[in-house]
C-alpha cells in the first residue's frame, strides 16, 4: 500500500513575533514493513536557520528559526510512503506475561537495553498503582503476553468513551480514568504507563490513519489528524504495536512517523517565541491512498 500524506500546522499570532524556534518530527520511519520514498518540508515565511539530526529514539528531527516581525507561521511536510503487510505473532503463543516482566528486573542482559528504557517513569508517564490496578484484570496469572495485551486495548476501547473535547495534551491520566473520556493520545497513554505498572516496556507510537477507510470496514476514529498508538515489547519477536482507539492492532491503516516514551518525545511540531500575544494553532493532514 502507497500513501501520500500532507501535514500542515499553521500558527496564527495577535501581535508581531520577533524570533521563533521550533522542532519537527514529520518525516515518517523506514521500518521493516514501511519505506519513506519521499519527504520534503516548507515553510512561510522562510526560516532564516535549519539544522537536522537524529534524535535517542532514532526519529529525523529538523529544526529551523525565524529571526524577522511575523504574524503568522506555517509548516507544511509531504511524504510518500509504502507499506508492506505487518507480520504478528499469534497471541496465544507470546510467552507469560510475568515471564517478559522478570527479564526487565535487575540484572537486564545487555540484548533488552533498548526495550528496558521503555519500563521506567517518562516526563508524561508515571507507573502509579491505581493504573497497576487497571492493568491486572487483563494480566491475569501466566496468561500470554500478547493475549492479556490485547484484553487491555479491548477493555479501553469499550470502557472509553473517544470525545475530542474532554482532555487536553496537558490532561493528567488520573482525570482520563476518572472521567472515562479521551482522544487517541489519552488511551496510548493510559495503555503505556497501565503496561509499565506491572513491568513491562511499552513505548508511544505517534503517525497517520488512512482517510477512506478499506471497502466494507467503518471509518477509523482518529483520521484527519495526527493520530497516536502504543507497541509492546514481545521477547524473541520484537515491538509489535496496538491501536487502543480503534481495538486492533496495527495494518496498513497505520503510517508510523516517531517513536518515544510518550508524547512529550514525538510532538510533530513545537516551539518557543518571543512576542506574539494570543495565539492559535491549526493542523491538517491529508491522508490519501494511491495503489497496492
Amino acid at each position: 500500500m502507497k500513501y501520500r500524506i500532507t501535514h500542515r500546522t499553521t500558527y496564527s499570532y495577535s501581535s508581531q513575533v520577533a524570533v521563533s524556534h521550533h522542532a519537527a518530527r514529520l518525516r515518517p520511519r523506514d521500518t521493516e514493513t514501511q519505506r519513506c520514498m519521499e519527504f520534503s518540508l516548507s515553510f512561510d515565511p522562510d526560516p532564516d536557520l535549519r539544522t537536522e539530526h537524529i534524535d535517542s529514539f532514532g526519529n529525523q528531527v529538523a529544526c529551523f528559526s525565524v529571526q524577522k516581525l511575523h504574524n503568522h507561521f506555517e509548516v507544511t511536510s509531504r511524504s510518500f510512503v509504502s507499506l508492506t503487510p505487518v507480520l504478528q505473532p499469534d497471541p496465544l503463543q507470546t510467552p507469560p506475561w510475568e515471564e517478559v516482566a522478570g527479564l526487565f528486573r535487575d540484572p537486564v542482559s545487555a540484548d533488552l537495553l533498548d526495550p528496558c528504557q521503555y519500563v521506567y517513569v517518562s516526563p508524561l508517564l508515571v507507573p502509579e498503582m491505581q493504573l497497576r490496578d487497571f492493568a491486572l484484570p487483563s494480566f491475569t496469572k501466566g496468561r500470554p503476553l500478547l493475549a492479556a495485551t490485547a484484553d487491555l486495548f479491548r477493555r479501553i476501547y469499550k470502557e472509553f468513551v473517544f470525545d475530542s473535547k474532554a482532555t487536553t495534551i496537558s490532561t493528567p491520566l488520573k482525570e482520563v480514568l476518572e472521567k472515562k473520556r479521551g482522544v487517541c493520545q489519552d488511551f496510548a497513554h493510559l495503555a503505556i504507563a497501565s503496561l509499565r505498572a506491572i513491568g513491562l516496556p511499552a513505548r508511544y507510537v505517534s503517525g497517520y490513519l488512512r482517510t477512506h477507510p478499506p471497502a466494507g470496514k467503518p471509518r477509523l476514529q482518529g483520521v484527519d489528524a495526527s493520530h497516536a498508538w502504543a507497541s509492546c515489547f514481545v521477547p524473541g519477536f520484537g515491538w509489535v504495536d496496538f491501536d487502543p482507539t480503534n481495538n486492533c492492532f496495527t495494518s496498513l491503516d497505520h503510517v508510523t512517523v516517531a517513536i518515544g516514551r510518550d508524547f512529550s518525545d514525538v510532538s510533530p511540531v513545537r516551539g518557543i517565541i518571543t512576542g506574539g500575544g494570543r495565539h492559535t494553532v491549526g493542523v491538517g493532514v491529508d491522508v490519501e491512498p494511491v495503489g497496492d
